[in-house]
């Protein structure tokens, strides 16, 4: 005897595993972790950090007063 299949949910499973292996194609190929994105940005801020630093003062340009 044959099994019994609902062609609505066998449909909406073929179509979901379709989008999942597209959307896993496309994080392999576009995406990053969650931990290179904050790596990238530690590495962001810590060099903007360093470059400020040897940023001299508005005030050391202006008359004394």
């Amino acid at each position: 005897m044959a099994k019994v299949v609902n062609l609505t949910q066998a449909r909406k499973a073929r179509d979901r595993a379709a989008k999942r292996a597209e959307a896993d194609a496309n994080a392999a190929k576009f995406g990053r972790t969650k931990a290179e994105r904050d790596l990238e940005q530690a590495q962001a801020d810590k060099a903007r950090a360093a470059l400020d630093a040897h940023k001299r003062d508005q005030a050391d340009k202006r008359d004394p007063e």
